[in-house]
């Protein structure tokens, strides 16, 4: 069973953004109609969608929904271009460490800065729409292609993933899970691991249901459990997705990444990070100029609704860690395998067509 699109647009230039509202999952799966930029906003701030590649789609079609906005103000040309710069700068800052979201809506605005200023409104919106849906299938072509790089270098033996990284975080099929999936369909067989991803259990809710609803076994793992597994023999590779890469090969990926990177180096288990060229920002040294976006202190104190910690504790929750490049074995991507993750060898790949 195909796992449903996590967003999509429907209709033509006056349509609207669906999304599948992942807050629910597993318990309910309901689609979240956007036809407003706020609520495509609420939806990426709030995890309704998520994962590098999907807020990015959801990003290039929130522009569509900002000229549509314009649209039926009615705005004269040059408010209705001021709107939409303006609205897309907040989808672009919606979440400050993907570097997929400002990199999707960024492209979409490009794609107009050639017309002339008198441009009906209705034609812009077919031009970002056009742009927008070719960002979506690009993507879908970019999981593909990964998930037949990866599965060739995947090692034999069990697998350990965090967080979630497939249909439900891309345009297509995933990153690191569409290695798994992809290794799966050509016949292979093995144990898959799945950390539960605290504090909102991404790993969990998202990755089992939809292993679950392929058809691999899954067995999900408490983030505590994950050095126990390691040391058992049980896992031979990790591998995980990424929401930023710089141009050394440091990987910003969910919270809990970098302690696994570490844990899988003291037990001799190479770790394999699978993403897509969009999520490289070569502007960027090193993880250390990457900003980590910290979450309210409610999403631990009171995970998924339930009352965790004591009233008047406080805590600490950043969405992302990073993983050093030293401790990656390979980077997955649609161009190839980057290895060993070097400056030069990213570039390299990168400069792949």
């Amino acid at each position: 069973m195909r796992v449903p699109a996590a967003v999509q647009w429907v209709g033509g230039v006056d349509g609207h953004i669906e999304l599948i509202d992942q807050t629910l999952l597993p318990g309910r799966l309901e689609r979240l109609t956007c036809r407003d930029v706020d609520t495509v906003i609420e939806a990426i701030q709030s995890l309704r969608v998520r994962g590098a590649p999907a807020i990015g789609i959801a990003g290039a079609y929130g522009v569509v929904v900002a000229a549509d906005e314009a649209r039926r103000t009615p705005l004269a040309p040059a408010a209705a271009r001021a709107h939409v710069l303006a609205r897309s700068e907040a989808l672009a800052s919606a979440r400050p460490t993907a570097v997929n979201l400002r990199w999707a809506v960024e492209r979409v605005l490009r794609a107009v800065e050639g017309l002339p200023e008198d441009t009906p409104a209705v034609a812009v919106g077919e031009t970002l729409l056009t742009e927008a849906r070719a960002i979506h299938d690009e993507d879908r072509q970019r999981c593909a292609a990964i998930g037949r790089h990866g599965a060739n270098v995947l090692p034999a033996g069990g697998v350990l993933t965090h967080c979630n990284t497939g249909a439900l975080a891309t345009g297509g099929d995933g990153t690191a899970l569409a290695v798994i999936t992809t290794a799966w369909e050509q016949g292979r067989r093995f144990d898959v691991f799945a950390d539960e991803t605290r504090p909102l259990l991404q790993g969990a809710r998202l990755t089992a249901w939809e292993l679950v609803q392929r058809g691999i076994p899954v067995t999900v793992v408490v983030d505590a459990a994950a050095a126990h597994l390691l040391k058992s023999g049980r896992v031979a590779a990790v591998i995980v997705g990424a929401d930023r890469i710089t141009a050394c090969g440091d990987t910003a990926n969910k919270i809990g990444t970098y302690g696994l990177a570490v844990l899988a180096a003291a037990h001799g288990v190479p770790v394999y990070v699978a993403a897509p060229s969009s999520t490289f920002d070569l502007s960027i040294e090193s993880g250390a100029d990457i900003p980590i976006e910290e979450r309210a202190a409610r999403e631990v104190t009171h995970p998924l609704g339930v009352q965790a910690a004591p009233d008047g504790a406080g805590a600490f929750n950043p969405a992302f860690d990073v993983t050093p490049a030293r401790l990656i074995k390979a980077i997955i991507t649609e161009h190839g395998v980057i290895e060993p993750v070097t400056r030069e060898t990213v570039a390299a790949v990168l400069r792949r067509k």
